[in-house]
């Protein structure tokens, strides 16, 4: 009996992986084969960069590279900024109503971005940045889960390297930068790729706040290149498909180690 329901479940895992990869595949296939081999497989089939360059030349890829680049390190930094103090507050300081707080934050996990799609755009009208990176960025420089994960790291952290810390003479701030941040190094790498994957592939909120290139970032001009206005040739949109989303795939090949072991040692249950 447990031979056979490890049977199906090794079929069912490559079953999975199958359909998962299959996209893939397919984009690699048409992006690097001429337009005529997008729906035939042959094995004698020209290899050809031709749908890269087409791709660049027909829209400010360039521009889009740098919007979405500005706009993923200021989130990203901005993130490291307020989760980490608010972070060692929930694990290590007592104060009055702090499972309280803690459980309102995380109410935020609740809430769908999709949402607050109108109220951030009244506020970002208000504050006179529509269009711009600054405003894709404002309503994710806090994250609920980015406070989680590091609060249940830090919680790892023995308290009696705080104390020595603390007997060395080490201020507040000391303590968390010199024994706290260096020990949870394999979540921030972690944490780090989830929140540059989220926003290097957020489309909704950057598509209702910008309306030009100079801010557009690579979903929403990858969007705009892709539509049926530029006429569809699949080997040139997946070559554009594969050019926008292999930093992603690079940055996940090496850190992926990192990023499986600090959610192991989270404390997620």
């Amino acid at each position: 009996m447990k031979v056979s329901t490890r049977f199906l479940e090794i079929i069912g895992a490559w079953m999975l992986a199958i359909i998962w990869v299959l996209p893939l595949l397919y984009a690699l296939w048409t992006a690097f084969h001429p337009g005529e081999f997008a729906t035939r497989f042959s094995l004698t089939a020209p290899l050809t960069l031709e749908n890269f360059r087409n791709a660049w030349a027909a829209a400010p890829f360039a521009r889009y590279f740098l919007n979405t680049t500005i706009l993923v390190t200021l989130i990203l930094v901005a993130q490291f900024i307020v989760c980490t103090p608010a972070a060692f507050a929930f694990a290590r300081m007592e104060f009055a109503g702090r499972n309280v707080v803690f459980a309102i934050m995380l109410m935020q996990l609740m809430i769908m971005p999709d949402v607050l799609l109108v109220g951030n755009y009244r506020s970002m009208a208000k504050l006179g940045l529509v269009d711009t990176i600054l405003a894709i960025a404002l309503p994710y420089l806090g994250s609920a889960f980015g406070i989680f994960l590091l609060r249940q790291t830090f919680l790892t952290v023995p308290q009696q390297l705080d104390d020595a810390a603390r007997l060395e003479g080490c201020t507040l701030l000391g303590r968390l930068w010199r024994v706290y941040v260096p020990l949870a190094r394999p979540t921030y790498i972690a944490y780090g790729l989830v929140s540059v994957s989220y926003h290097w592939n957020n489309f909704l909120w950057p598509l209702v706040i910008t309306n030009s290139v100079n801010t557009r970032p690579l979903t929403v001009g990858l969007s705009i290149f892709a539509s049926t206005d530029q006429g569809i040739d699949w080997s040139i949109i997946t070559a554009a498909t594969l050019m926008t989303s292999a930093p992603l795939l690079v940055a996940f090949l090496l850190f992926q180690r990192q990023f499986v072991q600090s959610f192991m040692r989270a404390g997620i249950r």
